[in-house]
């Protein structure tokens, strides 16, 4: 069971990571394929072993996090992502899930673009604000770019209020002559299509937007006021009647016909102006949408279909090796420039030396790489039949190449460390974990704002991060680092001094405490301090702390360098303190709330909140098992399916009484 624990706790922060990468810096560590296939397999032992699901697991979340260089936008309509599938047994699970409440249901197929995701908000047929997606309740205001996309109107046929959501994208034919442009004048390549959209729409300057010719497609209305729709192909028909492009559809009523369709479209993909790495089915019946209601992640009424991943050949040119934040030494091949899906990939990681040994991969190999959607590729083996004999074996290094210093690998471990505390690799990858989001969360201070800081020599250890504000004219002065933003910087900075002892725990960079393992720690020894002068005995004693973590955490504590830096901490006001935020009156547990119609006194998320903190759970469908229905303005059909079912129907007041 411990491993089983472990495992779990590896994939979550594992996929913590891939999340950051992919919606915080438009640079995806690996594949849509493997990160599907490791969210399928952490939803899996979630599932089996709930008592050792994190609080904090991606497969709850929707991912990705506003960046400060916008304004931040609150969806006002929660934008959730989709389940996928792979494979035709999938959509037949999915179709008989649906079947289980809907008789009969029909279907809309639609492309699943391969862009970025755009809000618009319209009032009075004005284009109002365009947001990003980010983390599916905030997003940041990317309006001025919105503007310059010719397929987006700023102004509607009619004077009506309403939001709705699209992919915005850039042309496979623009984005090659876009790269042409970059080459001759020394810039940086974009990857792929997706990344240059991306970087596109985020510009702070909207006339470099303007330049890349986007392109919008509309694919779902959100919200209207004052018109009633009754399914999404008439609601795409009306928005199309606007003067918005949106997606085209096609309608079926079984999944025969969906899969059929699905391989024509997959097989046709490539003579397509534009990316596209799926399709979406989506319950057409907008009253059987509602019925079917959604997961805090998902709605249960649609599902992507993610066409299979592209295999090619190249050569592996050589191996490299990096330092991560723990020392560990991570081979990556270097590999021939091959464009695969229009994204272009030169490099992909080679996991460990028990890896590239088992596969058998040598320098100057042919290798098959593989990909789904847009990615640094992943080596699945080498071409041996290809083969001249002046490959080369690869040899993991004796000594850290970046300080020297020898390197260790411990018996039954297939990583190899560089274990001097001074390395400057793992110091810059220690600065870049302190202040994650998941650390001590300073969303100002991403990794490429970091790295240009260390690289300038302003920033040599964590500490220094708190001494900022004494070289804020040098900071102004670096490229895209303007007063605004640099401001909000040491804001952010300034407020992370805040956070509770199990964020500074986690930051610290303590070799296998994860996030759950310095929540536990903050709770029981409540202070820096008291947690410095605790026993193996003290730690180990903790119910989740296992032998080997309670010796790193010894370890960590006895070491005279870690124990200076927590003393520099302290001298600039980090908190070291566990701040206890739960609420003891857990007056709703065991109950399950569903709220409709338009709420007075509260925002649906502000009641939600609340209602949770109580230990209660919020629904978006009312069944047998719901204990209340919260009613505003308005409320509609699930008022009518609660007096049906015979739960109870409370109004705002009755709901202030209760709490």
């Amino acid at each position: 069971m411990e491993d089983i624990k472990k495992e779990i706790e590896k994939l979550t922060e594992e996929l913590l990571e891939h999340n950051r990468k992919y919606y915080e810096e438009d640079n995806p560590s690996i594949s849509d394929y493997d990160y599907d296939m490791l969210i399928r397999k952490l939803t899996k032992l979630e599932e089996e072993y709930p008592q050792y699901k994190k609080e904090y697991s991606p497969t709850d979340r929707v991912g990705g996090k506003a960046l400060d260089a916008f304004d931040k936008v609150k969806h006002e309509y929660k934008q959730l992502s989709l389940s996928n599938a792979f494979s035709y047994d999938e959509l037949l699970e999915f179709d008989q899930r649906v079947k289980k409440e809907i008789e009969n249901p029909v279907y809309t197929l639609e492309n699943k673009f391969d862009g970025l995701t755009i809000v618009l908000t319209y009032k009075k047929g004005l284009l109002s604000v365009g947001a990003t997606r980010g983390d599916g309740e905030v997003g940041e205001d990317v309006t001025l770019n919105v503007k310059t996309i010719k397929s987006i109107p700023l102004k509607l046929n009619e004077e009506v209020d309403l939001t709705v959501r699209g992919e915005v994208l850039i042309y496979k034919d623009n984005f090659e002559k876009i790269n042409k442009e970059r080459e001759k004048e020394g810039l940086s390549l974009f990857a792929n299509p997706r990344n240059m959209a991306a970087g596109s729409i985020r510009q702070l300057d909207s006339k470099i937007a303007a330049k890349r010719n986007l392109d919008c497609f509309i694919f779902n209305l959100e919200h209207i006021e004052g018109k009633t729709l009754s399914s999404h192909s008439e609601s795409l028909d009306y928005l199309k009647s606007l003067g918005f492009k949106v997606s085209e559809y096609k309608i079926f009523d079984n999944m025969k016909d969906i899969f059929d369709e699905l391989i024509k479209k997959e097989d046709s993909r490539k003579s397509m102006p534009y990316e596209i790495d799926g399709a979406v089915i989506k319950l057409n019946d907008l009253e059987e949408r509602e019925l079917l209601g959604s997961t805090n992640k998902n709605p249960r009424w649609a599902i992507a279909y993610k066409f299979s991943e592209t295999k090619v050949k190249t050569k592996l040119t050589d191996i490299i090796v990096n330092v991560g934040r723990t020392g560990t030494l991570t081979p990556v091949a270097i590999l021939e420039g091959v464009r695969i899906d229009g994204s272009f990939v030169s490099r992909a990681t080679l996991h460990n030396e028990d890896y590239i040994n088992d596969n058998d991969i040598r320098i100057g190999d042919n290798v098959i790489v593989k990909k789904a959607g847009e990615i640094i590729p992943q080596v699945i083996s080498s071409v041996k039949e290809d083969r001249k004999g002046d490959e080369k074996l690869f040899e993991m290094p004796k000594n850290c190449p970046v300080c020297g210093k020898e390197v260790v690998r411990q018996e039954g471990n297939s990583a190899v460390k560089c274990i001097n505390v001074d390395c400057p690799a793992k110091i810059s990858r220690e600065i870049i974990h302190f202040a994650s989001r998941e650390a001590m969360n300073i969303d100002t201070l991403g990794e490429r704002v970091l790295e240009t800081l260390i690289e300038k020599d302003l920033i040599q250890d964590v500490s220094n991060i708190y001494k900022l504000e004494d070289k804020k004219k040098d900071i102004e002065s670096l490229e895209k680092m303007g007063e605004k933003s640099v401001s909000n910087m040491l804001n952010a900075i300034e407020k992370s001094k805040e956070n509770s002892l199990e964020d500074l725990l986690f930051a610290l960079s303590i070799n296998l405490v994860g996030k759950q393992g310095a929540k536990l720690l903050a709770k029981r020894f409540k202070t820096m301090d008291n947690l410095i002068n605790a026993s193996y005995e003290d730690i180990v004693d903790i119910n989740e702390i296992g032998d080997k973590m309670a010796t790193e955490i010894i370890n960590f504590f006895k070491n005279p360098s870690k124990l200076a830096l927590i003393e520099r901490l302290k001298s600039v006001g980090v908190n070291m303190e566990y701040i206890n935020e739960e609420n003891e009156e857990l007056k709703f547990e065991g109950m399950t709330f569903v709220l409709t119609g338009t709420l007075s006194k509260y925002k649906r998320s502000e009641a939600k909140k609340i209602i949770e903190n109580y230990g209660g759970k919020v629904s978006s469908s009312v069944s047998k098992k719901t204990t209340y229905v919260l009613a505003g303005e308005n409320a509609g059909s699930k008022e009518e399916k609660a007096k049906e079912l015979g739960v109870k129907i409370i109004s705002e007041d009755e709901f202030e009484n209760m709490i």
